[in-house]
Formats: structure tokens, sequence, C-alpha cells
């Protein structure tokens, strides 16, 4: 039997660099944003299933996901894709991004955020909203909710979604007030990122035996409640009949089985052990077809090249470019990828509402690739290359070495485990040339801002993996700045110039965003809808009778 989540630590430092260490262990991460103030508009979601057959509130809800819990559920530092999709049900913020339309939507606020002045909002809590113990929410553990985020001491991952906030206070009963440092316009749709927990059971340090037992064991006032969970087994999820929200449990429970291995989830979704799974491996797609609804829906999800810029010659952007040309990225999407993926022509997905077409766009041209390698100077050169060990990426090395040796590199490629990939030995210690990775912070939001300053803002990325120094780097670092203050036209010619800055420069760019598939009996399930980004999601999902 698999350990169980009550052994398993809380992440003792859950710091932006240590997360993204997590985060490329995972590949990908989970889901959403939407349209409460200014913020990135949904990305395209094809179908819902039509299935119209009256829902058994009896009945419970199997699937199949793609990866282990590798963290807790503890919403201060929970980052493995499994634990933040299982939080989605266990959890409310006072917002709430809809994980298939990424629409925002009220969760524990009763109604959209007022806009007090241009540094002051108030929210109004949900009448009657009760934790899964019972106890009644209050705006005390609102405001602890979002100041245990916000504490430098707890080092909470999320802070940095938030570096906005200067304070949160209750005015009332109902009401709590926020202050701002400085004019934020996505201030209602980015706050979903902060889930309320109760502050009886998580106001304790970090490491406390009282925290690891509701890392292991969630409180939440959302419309599931924990049942239990194994590591590499399963959670169990119930229904929360007290839960008087929007967005009721519609199934009496859920059963999400954790099953990594690729065939053994096709199994189990061809032999009707579960209802849907994630992450559909493209060979299979067309197999479960035959008794199954499957989509793949385009996602930010992105397979990134990163330089080390500190080192020569990758400290010249032509060497940079000169690598990105030599990539036929077209036929590498038409045979792993089997079309599943859209070649980049921006740092966003073309179905993003903040898409605009980078000056610079890398399509196929060995020609190109090689005059910009004699141009700066640079013949006979050997590339130490990494990339992550997630399946998919793996299957694509090889066409990516063949690429560069046909423009006459000498390519050393090395498949890592994300943890070593970004460890002291290699990318941490600046040991490395060239990364290969995938990654996808839209599952914290989808909005311009966000997708844009996980990579470019602050230092983790920038300082300590890219090693990027140029003047152009601290010059995308301030336009993120003036953008997020920015609404409308203000704001898309700002984000355009740093689009462009970040193709010409490319110190970390996208090769392609990827299309992610999902199967579900659509015979079964009513009102599923696939996400995307890594993860399974069933609010306003049911059984059928």
């Amino acid at each position: 039997m698999s350990k169980t989540l009550e052994n398993l630590p809380l992440v003792k430092d859950a710091s932006r660099r240590n997360f993204l260490k997590l985060a490329g262990v995972m590949g990908t991460a989970t889901a959403f944003a939407g349209t409460l103030a200014a913020c990135g508009g949904p990305s395209s979601t094809k179908t819902t299933s039509a299935n119209t057959a009256a829902i058994d509130p009896n009945a419970t809800i199997e699937a199949g996901i793609s990866y282990s819990l590798s963290t807790g559920f503890d919403p201060l530092g929970a980052s493995s894709a499994t634990a933040f999709a299982a939080n989605l049900h266990f959890f409310e913020g006072l917002t709430e991004l809809h994980p298939a339309t990424r629409k925002v939507y009220n969760a524990l606020a009763a109604s959209d955020p007022v806009k007090v002045s241009d540094t002051e909002y108030t929210v109004k809590l949900r009448d009657g909203a009760a934790f899964h113990d019972g106890s009644k929410v209050t705006t005390d553990d609102v405001v602890f909710s979002f100041t245990r985020i916000i504490d430098p001491a707890n080092k909470s991952l999320f802070s940095q979604f938030v570096p906005f906030i200067d304070k949160v206070e209750a005015t009332d009963a109902s009401t709590v007030k926020f202050t701002l440092k400085y004019p934020f316009p996505g201030f209602g749709p980015r706050i979903s990122v902060v889930k309320i927990v109760p502050k009886a059971l998580t106001n304790f340090p970090v490491g406390s035996d009282q925290l690891k037992a509701f890392d292991a064991k969630p409180v939440g006032t959302g419309p599931y409640k924990f049942v239990s969970a194994a590591k590499d087994d399963k959670i169990v999820f119930a229904r929360n009949d007290a839960y008087n929200g929007q967005h009721k449990a519609l199934a009496a429970g859920m059963t999400w089985l954790l099953v990594s291995d690729n065939s053994a989830r096709v199994s189990a979704m061809q032999g009707g052990k579960v209802q849907a799974i994630e992450d559909v491996p493209y060979l299979d797609v067309d197999g479960l077809k035959s008794r199954s609804k499957v989509e793949s829906v385009q996602s930010f999800g992105l397979l990134f090249m990163m330089f080390n810029c500190a080192k020569a010659p990758f400290d010249k952007k032509e060497v940079r470019q000169a690598l990105h040309y030599a990539l036929d990225t077209e036929t590498i999407i038409k045979k792993i990828l089997l079309g599943n993926a859209k070649s980049a022509t921006s740092y966003f997905q073309d179905t993003h509402a903040d898409y605009q077409e980078a000056a610079t766009v890398y399509n196929f041209d060995a020609e190109k690739a090689k005059k910009l390698l004699s141009d700066a100077g640079v013949s006979n050169l050997s590339v130490s290359a990494i990339s992550t060990d997630t399946g998919w990426v793996k299957t694509i090395v090889p066409l990516i070495q063949q690429n560069w040796e046909a423009v006459g590199l000498k390519v050393n490629f090395e498949v890592l485990a994300s943890a070593a990939a970004y460890g002291n030995d290699k990318v941490g210690g600046g040991k490395f040339d060239v990364l290969i990775a995938p990654g996808d912070p839209s599952v914290f939001g989808n909005d311009a801002d966000l997708l844009l300053s996980w990579f470019f803002a602050g230092s983790t990325w920038v300082k300590n993996r890219m090693y990027w120094t140029a003047p152009e780097a601290a010059t995308v670092q301030s336009d993120l700045t003036k953008a997020a203050q920015a609404t409308g036209d203000d704001a898309k010619k700002i984000y355009k110039t740093i689009i462009d800055t970040i193709a010409d420069q490319a110190p970390l760019y996208p090769l392609f965003h990827r299309q992610l598939p999902t199967a579900w009996d659509d015979k079964k399930l009513s009102g599923f809808q696939p996400l995307p980004t890594t993860g399974l999601a069933f609010i306003d999902v049911g059984r059928t009778k």
C-alpha cells in the first residue's frame, strides 16, 4: 500500500525558487483566468459534454490522474499538479476562475469587489459560508489567509502573484478592506490565487505538527470535502452538503486514481474503470475515440528553449536566434505530437486574448541559422544541452539534435529528471548551454502580467537560470511593472514591446504551445469540459442515471 499523506512533510521552503524546482518536476502545471477587472480572456475550449440525461446525486465519479502527489494540500504551498487540481474542489478564494471556461466568478465573495480608489478595494463575504468542520467563515479567517500568504517569513509561492497587496483588514463582520501598494487593475481575478483557510487550524508555524496535519487533511469551504489520500494511489472526495455557493457538488463523491503509467491510464478508460482521464498519450487519441469523447484543447503550456546567457557564445543574441531558426518545429509537432501543438509566433498562444504576433518569428530557416552563426564569428560550436525527462519531451530530443547538427553544431544532449536539470550541477550552477523544458504558469492565472512575470519578473529565472544581465533584461522588468498598472490600449502597447524584446533576445522563448488531450465518457458524465492545462475538474459535473 502506498504511503499516506499523513507522513508527507509540509514543503519547508516554498519560495518561488524552490517551487519552480518542484514545478519543473511536474513538467506542466494545472489551470485558469477571467473578467472581473482587466485580465486575459479565456483560451478556447471547443466543446462541452452534450449529455442531457438526469443526474444521479447518489453516484460517484471516478477519474484517472497522470501525476502522483508530491506535496500536501495546504494552499500556503501546495505545488503539485494533482494537489492543486484537488484544491479546486476543497477550497475557495474570494473569487475563483472556472477551470474550464477560465471565467472569473464570485466564490466566498458575495458580490464583485468594490473599487473605492485606485489603491483600495472592499469585499463582502458570502452569507452563511462554512468550513468543512462546520465552523463559520469569518473576516478574521480571510484576513489571516491573505496575511499568511504575503508574510515573507512563510515563503509562500503565492506571494509572488499578489505583490501589489499592502494590507488586509476587516472593517466589520462581513467586509474586508484591501490596501494596495500601487494601482493594479486586475485585482478581482488575481485574488483568486489566495484560498481561504480556517485560522483556528492553520495559525501555527511552518513545519509545526498542527500545520503538517492540516497539509495532510485539508479543511476548506469548497463543494467537496477531503476523505483520504495516498501518495501513489488515490484521492477520495465526499460531497459537502453544507456548501451554499453557486457551484454545488453534483455527485455524492469522487475517487481520483493516481495513474502515472500511460498505458494503465488508457486501459482504465477503455475498461470503464474511470469516466475521465487527463494527459491522453497522443498515440492513443484515435484508439480511445471509439468509446470515449476525446478532445485536445489549445493551452499556453509551452516547450521552451532557455540559454545560459552568461556563457560565450550564448551571450550573443545572434547565436541564440540561430539555434531557434535551425529547428524545424513544424516537423517536430507533426511527427512527435501528431499535430497537437502550434509553433510559437509570440510568447502567447494565438488563442490568447493578449496575443500579438512578435516582430521576430522563428520559422525554420537553416541557411539563416548558419549565417547568424557566421556573422557572430562562431564556427565548430559544441553545445551542451539538457532536457527534462517528461515523456513527450524526451522523444523530441533526437529531432532537435538532428536539426542542430545539420547546421554544423556538435551536440551533446543529456536527458535528466527535472530536479537534476534545475539543480546546482546543471542550471542552478550555470553548468549548461541550453535547456529544453516544458512549463505552464497558467494554472495560476491567464492574464498577460502573470504569464510574463512568471519567467521574466524578479531574479528566479532571469538572474538565477537564464543568467541574463543584458540591458534589455532590466527594460523588460521595468516594462512589466508599467504594464501591470496600465489598461486597454496603453497596456497592449507595452506588452507588445515586451513580446518583441524577449522574442528578439530569446534568453527563454517558446518553441511551441501544446494542445492537451483529455478523454471522458460523455454518456456517463454530464457537464464535463476538458481543461486548457494539466488536470481534471468536476465543477458542475455529475454522473447520469
